[in-house]
């Protein structure tokens, strides 16, 4: 299956695109159109695409984002979860805005993660992006942790991060993949207005 999976489907901008980056590729957009309409549909979808992108980026070299991949995994378990339950009395989750000690405890844990991992990305592996793949990485946890608890401002920890993948990608020859954060890029922003909307209708009821 993984030599299947590795193996081009086709060649894009000169470079081999594997099967694995295509069925990515379909699956990160429907995934992220859902999570936009705040659709559970999104997690189970989510963990098959973080599971193919896997595959992708330890091809690639990107060692910190297919580590990352497990802890996506984790993350969508939790966010099923939290989504249906996590609410008050166990009810489902409302979006909101991120709190002053929250926005504390994430920049602080964003720059623990970033120092943490570039350090071990330059020293201890052969990644010729670690700082790019360190920041990458961070952002895109703090983001999920936002998702999970229906965070407003996960979509602009998203666009950030989506604004560094996109060239970082291109740089790698995963052209599709960049394509596909274009389309993300694109995509957040939606989700963003969604959001602010579906927070403000719940405030005037």
């Amino acid at each position: 299956m993984i030599n299947w999976l590795t193996s081009a489907a086709f060649t894009a901008f000169g470079a081999p695109t594997t099967w694995a980056e295509l069925l990515g590729f379909g699956t990160g957009l429907v995934n992220v159109a859902l999570l936009v309409r705040q659709h559970i549909l999104n997690w189970p979808l989510g963990i098959l695409n973080v599971l193919l992108l896997m595959v992708v980026f330890w091809s690639a070299g990107l060692y910190a984002d297919a580590t990352l991949q497990i802890v996506y995994v984790v993350l969508g378990i939790y966010g099923w979860w939290a989504w249906l339950y996590g609410g008050a009395r166990r009810s489902r989750l409302v979006v909101r805005r991120t709190s002053r000690p929250e926005w504390l405890g994430l920049a602080g844990a964003g720059v623990l993660l970033t120092a943490g991992l570039w350090l071990f990305l330059d020293r201890l592996t052969e990644s010729t992006v670690p700082l790019a793949d360190a920041v990458t990485t961070a952002l895109s946890l703090l983001a999920t942790y936002g998702q999970t608890r229906k965070l407003i401002e996960n979509w602009w920890l998203w666009i950030a991060a989506d604004l560094i993948y996109i060239p970082l990608y291109g740089y790698k020859d995963l052209w599709l993949t960049a394509i596909l954060y274009v389309a993300f890029l694109a995509l957040c922003i939606l989700g963003l207005r969604s959001w602010q909307t579906a927070r403000r209708e719940m405030i005037t009821r």
